[in-house]
């Protein structure tokens, strides 16, 4: 037990002594090491003394671009409202126009209804025109009703007319 105690010592030895890496450090002494740390402590002074001035700039610049969009001139302004008013009135004119439009099409869609009906009313009209007049009847009543007979042959006077090619229809018929 004791040779194990004595074996952990020493590897503690080794453990505490080792080096990693390939060559061993060199022992800094002790105005190496407040020269270090006086450059790094100049160095993040001076990163501090940098970002300051940085955050300096960008705030002066925000601030600028803030003094900027809120102070607008007047003929931006009155050029703005121009704008704004062309083009409500071009949506109004549009809007009117859509409008006058669409009661046209619909005034159109109406009468073309219309004309469809009367049209139909009067192909049924003319239908009832054509089937009312029956030839038969008509001479039915004609002979039975009225009386009256055809002509005969020496009832029926035919004439020439040699002077022109037509006939007149309120011209005198001669007589024979």
């Amino acid at each position: 037990m004791a040779r194990r105690r004595a074996g952990a010592v020493a590897a503690s030895r080794l453990a505490r002594t080792y080096v990693e890496g390939n060559a061993a450090r060199k022992i800094q002494t002790q105005r190496q090491i407040d020269r270090e740390t006086e450059l790094r402590r100049r160095r993040e002074q001076e990163k501090a003394r940098v970002l300051k001035e940085r955050e300096k700039q960008y705030r002066a610049q925000q601030e600028r671009l803030r003094n900027k969009v809120d102070t607008m001139d007047a003929t931006a302004l009155s050029i703005l409202c121009i704008a704004l008013a062309c083009t409500l009135a071009l949506c109004f004119s549009y809007i009117r126009l859509q409008t006058q439009i669409n009661t046209r099409i619909s005034s159109i869609e109406l009468m073309k209804q219309q004309l469809d009906k009367l049209q139909s009313s009067n192909a049924a009209l003319q239908n009832s025109i054509d089937t009312s007049l029956d030839l038969d009847n008509i001479y039915r009543v004609a002979t039975q009703e009225l009386g009256m007979v055809y002509a005969d042959d020496n009832q029926t006077i035919t004439y020439d007319k040699t002077e022109s090619e037509y006939v007149r229809q309120y011209e005198d018929i001669p007589k024979y």
